[in-house]
């Protein structure tokens, strides 16, 4: 059975028609196993669906011994963390990308979270279905140009965030070019 980890940025918190219909189609019809975390936006957008559907092939990770978000009622995988901030939580993302064969990523354009879940799994060599909310389209990434195509390097914030928050992955895409003043 395939895994598919769902993963996506906190601002979106609904998943459009198109979203869903895709996921119906394509990992529920073919019960595909599917991991999710456990946070407020995209993870409980995708749990609500699965719980809609009373889909039974999911596995929600959350880092620490507590988790936010079960709307399933579905097996918790609870992964130990001593760090801190965004890596507490980036620890079940890893874990995630190590046991899955796919991404598929809700980005808003914004999310540091989003980029390194994309990027750990493009090191595995593993490729994730992201959609992209700015263009609102579904773009398929199976490498580091096709994801270093899909970044804004024109959003001073974004190009920050990526030196300061980004996984080592991500911070080999800022190019010498690209200002960071």
């Amino acid at each position: 059975m395939h895994t598919v980890f769902f993963s996506g940025s906190r601002s979106i918190s609904r998943l459009n028609e198109e979203i869903r219909q895709r996921i119906i189609n394509n990992i529920i019809q073919h019960d595909f196993h599917v991991v999710i975390g456990d946070a407020n936006g995209a993870d409980k957008a995708f749990q609500k669906l699965f719980a809609e559907q009373h889909y039974p092939y999911v596995e929600i990770f959350c880092s620490g011994s507590q988790f936010r978000n079960n709307l399933g009622n579905w097996q918790v995988n609870f992964v130990p963390s001593d760090k801190k901030g965004r890596d507490f939580y980036a620890e079940k993302d890893k874990k995630m990308a190590e046991i899955a064969h796919y991404g598929f990523v809700l980005w808003d354009g914004k999310s540091i979270g989003s980029l390194n879940n994309i990027s750990e799994m493009l090191a595995k060599n593993k490729f994730s279905l992201v959609y992209h909310a700015p263009s609102k389209q579904f773009v398929r990434i199976k490498s580091f140009d096709e994801l270093q195509a899909l970044i804004d390097y024109k959003n001073p914030q974004l190009i920050d965030e990526m030196v300061q928050k980004g996984n080592v992955y991500l911070k080999s895409l800022i190019s010498p070019q690209v200002s960071l003043i």
